[in-house]
C-alpha cells in the first residue's frame, strides 16, 4: 500500500487514545528490539493518571474509539492466537451498546425503504428496546395483529465503517511489510475478514439470507429454531422478523422458575451449535447468552445472524477427528490430521508434533468431568501449532472462540457438565455417516461426477495448453512482462531494509506531537 498520510494522521490519533488509556501498558518490552522498547516507553508517557495497567486500559480506549474499534475489540477477542487468551478474555467484556439514534430518523428509513408512511405499514411502531453501533431494534405490531422484531440501520455508519477500516488495512500492511510474525499471523486477513463481517452486518437483506439458510438447515431440529424472515418488510437498511417470546439464558432464576430444565438447556446449547458446525458447516458466530433464548417449549432460539461462520468438508472432517482423537486419546491420528490437511508443514515431524499434542490432552484426563474445557483444549491446541509453523486459520479460530462462548454459556445452565460425553454422539455421529462406508460412496458419486465434468472440459483445456505454450515461446524470445502490482511489490522489497528507519521517525514524531498536545 503507498504512503497515505490521512491513514497515518487517524492512526496517530488512535495511537495517542491507546497510550492515554494506558493500553501500551499490555506490551512487555523485554521482547522487543531496543529501539521499538525505547519508543514503547516514550508513548507511555502520555498515560493519564490512574490508568488501568490491566486489559481494561484497552477496553475503555476501544470504547472511546467508537464503533468501529468496538467491533476491532469484539473481532480480536476471537484471535487468541494474535492478542493472547489473557487479552482475548478482556475483549469479551466489550459492550455494542451505545445511545439509539432518534425515532424520527428510524421511522424516515423505514419510509424511504418501503416507500410508504408508517402508519401504512404498522399499526403499532415501538421505541428502539435495544441498540448496537451498526443497528438498533424496535418492536411493531402489523395491521393483522402479528408482532415482530424491526432492525433498523443506523444513519451513516457505512461511511464511518468505511473511513476506519481502510486505516486498520493500512496500518496491518505495513505490520505485514515489517514483520514475519505479522505474516504468519495473516493482520491483512484479520481486517479483511473484519471487513467482510461489517459489510455483511450492514446489508441486512444478507442478515436475512443467513437467519432464513439457518432456519432451513435447522427445519428437523427438535430443540432448536429461530425466527422466521418477513420478506415483504425487508430491505437494505431493515430487516423485520418474527418475534421471539422466550426467557434469556443469562436470566437462570426465571428459566428454573419456568420450569425449564436446565441440564438440558446445556445439553442442547452444545451439541446444537456441534451439529450446526459439523453437519452444515454454517454455525451462528455470536452465541452469547443475550442472542439466545428459551421458549414456552423449552427449545433454544437464537437471533441476531450478523456474524456467521463456515466450514468446508475439509474444515468440518479436521475438526471432527480433532474432537474424536482427544476423546479416544488417539494423538497420532490428532497429529496425523494437521499434516493430512495441509495445516502443518511436511518438514516437521509428525512424531514430534503428536507428542507436543500428547502434552495438551493428556492433563485434561486427569481432571473431573467439570473442569475438562474443550475451548481451552483448542485454545492450547493452537498455541502449539504455532510452534510448528501452522499458519492461522481464520475460519477455525473463529469456531474455536465461539466454542468459548457456547461452553460458557453451557456451563452457566449446567456446572457439571462433561464436555466430552455431550460432544460425543454429534462427533462420533458425523464420522461414521460422512467418513464410514455411505460417506465413501457419496464422495466417490461427487468423484465421478466431477471427473465427467472434466473430461467434458477437455477441448477447452487442450486449447488453453496450446496458449500457454505460445505464450511461454514468446516470453522465451522476449522476456516475460511484469505488471504493474509486480512491479510495485519488487519496489516495496526492495524499500524494506529502509523501512524500519521511516517508521520509527514517523512514531517518534507522532508521539512528540502527542505529548506536546498534551503538555499545551
Amino acid at each position: 500500500m503507498r504512503f497515505a498520510p490521512i491513514h497515518l494522521l487517524r492512526l496517530i490519533r488512535v495511537g495517542f487514545v491507546l497510550a492515554r488509556e494506558g493500553a501500551f501498558a499490555l506490551v512487555d518490552p523485554v521482547d522487543l528490539p531496543a529501539g521499538v522498547a525505547a519508543l514503547l516507553r516514550l508513548a507511555r508517557l502520555v498515560e493519564k493518571r490512574g490508568a488501568s495497567s490491566s486489559a481494561e486500559g484497552l477496553v475503555a480506549a476501544l470504547t472511546r474509539l467508537g464503533p468501529s474499534y468496538i467491533k476491532l475489540g469484539q473481532f480480536m477477542a476471537t484471535r487468541p492466537d494474535v492478542v493472547g487468551v489473557r487479552v482475548a478474555r478482556d475483549l469479551e467484556k466489550l459492550q455494542d451498546r451505545i445511545p439509539p439514534f432518534g425515532q424520527t430518523e428510524a421511522v424516515h428509513t423505514l419510509e424511504t425503504a418501503f416507500g410508504k408512511p408508517i402508519e401504512a405499514l404498522f399499526s403499532e411502531f415501538s421505541e428502539p428496546i435495544a441498540a448496537a453501533s451498526i443497528a438498533q431494534v424496535h418492536r411493531a405490531i402489523t395491521h393483522n395483529g402479528e408482532t415482530l422484531a424491526v432492525k433498523v440501520l443506523r444513519p451513516g455508519v457505512r461511511a464511518r465503517f468505511r473511513r476506519d477500516l481502510a486505516a486498520m488495512a493500512y496500518a496491518a500492511e505495513t505490520m505485514e511489510d515489517l514483520s514475519a510474525e505479522a505474516r504468519r499471523l495473516k493482520f491483512v486477513d484479520v481486517v479483511e475478514t473484519l471487513a467482510r463481517s461489517v459489510t455483511m452486518e450492514m446489508d441486512l437483506r444478507l442478515e436475512a439470507a443467513a437467519l432464513s439458510e439457518m432456519a432451513e438447515n435447522t427445519r428437523e431440529d427438535a430443540e432448536f429454531r429461530v425466527p422466521s424472515v418477513n420478506w415483504d418488510l425487508t430491505a437494505r437498511e431493515v430487516l423485520t422478523m418474527e418475534w421471539i417470546d422466550g426467557i434469556p439464558l443469562h436470566d437462570i432464576e426465571q428459566i428454573a422458575a419456568q420450569g425449564h430444565d436446565r441440564i438440558a438447556l446445556g445439553r442442547i446449547v452444545i451439541q446444537s451449535f456441534l451439529r450446526h458446525a459439523l453437519r452444515d458447516g454454517f454455525f451462528h458466530a455470536d452465541m452469547h447468552p443475550g442472542n439466545l433464548f428459551v421458549d414456552e417449549a423449552s427449545r433454544l432460539c437464537a437471533v441476531d445472524f450478523g456474524i456467521m461462520g463456515r466450514l468446508g468438508m475439509k474444515e468440518r472432517r479436521f475438526l471432527a477427528e480433532i474432537l474424536l482423537g482427544f476423546i479416544t486419546r488417539d494423538y497420532r491420528r490428532v497429529a496425523e490430521v494437521h499434516f493430512e490437511a495441509g495445516y502443518v508443514p511436511p518438514r516437521h515431524s509428525v512424531d514430534d508434533f503428536a507428542q507436543a499434542i500428547r502434552a495438551i490432552g493428556e492433563p485434561i484426563h486427569q481432571r473431573s468431568a467439570d473442569q475438562i474445557s474443550m475451548a481451552k483444549l483448542l485454545t492450547l491446541l493452537f498455541e502449539v501449532t504455532g510452534l510448528f509453523d501452522m499458519r492461522t486459520r481464520t475460519e477455525l479460530v473463529m469456531l474455536q472462540k465461539t466454542m468459548v462462548v457456547v461452553e460458557g454459556v453451557a456451563r452457566s445452565l449446567d456446572p457439571q457438565l462433561n464436555m466430552w460425553t455431550t460432544a460425543e454422539p454429534v462427533v462420533r455421529g458425523w464420522i461414521e455417516r460422512n467418513l464410514g462406508p455411505i460417506g465413501k460412496i457419496e464422495e466417490l458419486g461427487r468423484g465421478a461426477v466431477s471427473l465427467a465434468g472434466m473430461i467434458g472440459q477437455l477441448p477447452t483445456l487442450v486449447h488453453r495448453a496450446e496458449t500457454l505454450t505460445q505464450l511461454l515461446s514468446d516470453a522465451s524470445e522476449k522476456g516475460f512482462p511484469l505488471d504493474a502490482r509486480s512491479i510495485e511489490n519488487i519496489g516495496r522489497a526492495e524499500a524494506r531494509r529502509n523501512r524500519w528507519g521511516n517508521l520509527a521517525l514517523w512514531i517518534i514524531a507522532a508521539v512528540l506531537v502527542a505529548f506536546a498536545l498534551h503538555v499545551l
